[in-house]
């Protein structure tokens, strides 16, 4: 019975083991050794479906232009350019992606969040102010200056930002842990909603007048339409 008690606590740990693994894995393990994504394809599958391993070329595993500066002249005064699986097919199951970040000064990467993601950023130029705040009930805001060659990690799915309080541009480059890591911009999501959220639901959520809600949908809606 001894015995017996043993092999099942030992079962019991393993098999917790393998649900913690599973629970906090950001992209699913991959069973090959690579499976280019097929974009054709009309299979719909938590990822997306494998290429004819005869069909994969060097190609399928490479991006150009991460050199290129992006355009910043927007209301932000910020741009990302993505390197993901809609990039590099390669990448469907592998669990990574990468993005260039590119700063006016005073431009901002706006408050936001990547629901399936863990974020690692680097400065390659410029100084950067950084920032991420946790969940309920506390809220707490960790914030840091960034100068060249600085990292800062970003944990997955928290609301974060990047705003480059320099006199010149800001680049920065950035790794993910996922091969499509979402993202939803706070600002975008609550004021440019479409349909729109009702207005006197923004209004008692932020504790501010109808109309200064209205204004700011408004706004969102000539960003896009106007």
């Amino acid at each position: 019975m001894g015995a017996m008690r043993v092999l099942l606590l030992v079962a019991a740990a393993l098999l917790a083991l393998a649900c913690s693994h599973g629970a906090t894995a950001s992209d699913p393990s991959h069973l090959q050794d690579f499976c280019v994504a097929d974009k054709t394809s009309q299979v719909r599958v938590n990822g997306l479906a494998c290429k004819d391993a005869k069909e994969v070329v060097a190609e399928d595993f490479f991006f150009s232009g991460l050199h290129v500066a992006g355009n910043t002249t927007n209301k932000q005064g910020a741009v990302v350019t993505p390197v993901n699986v809609a990039q590099i097919g390669g990448l469907n199951t592998l669990g990574i992606s990468l993005v260039r970040i590119d700063y006016a000064p005073s431009g901002l990467n706006s408050p936001h969040t990547h629901p399936r993601s863990t974020e690692i950023l680097t400065v390659l130029e410029g100084s950067l102010e950084v920032g991420f705040v946790t969940s309920n009930p506390d809220n707490k805001h960790f914030t840091k200056v960034l100068n060249k060659g600085d990292v800062f990690v970003f944990p997955k799915g928290l609301v974060h930002y990047q705003f480059n309080n320099g006199a010149t541009n800001a680049v920065a480059v950035a790794a993910l842990s996922s091969q499509n890591p979402g993202v939803i911009t706070v600002a975008n999501a609550v004021f440019g909603a479409k349909p729109s959220i009702p207005d006197d639901i923004i209004a008692k959520a932020f504790q501010v007048e109808k109309n200064t809600v209205d204004f700011i949908q408004v706004y969102f809606f000539c960003v896009w339409k106007c």
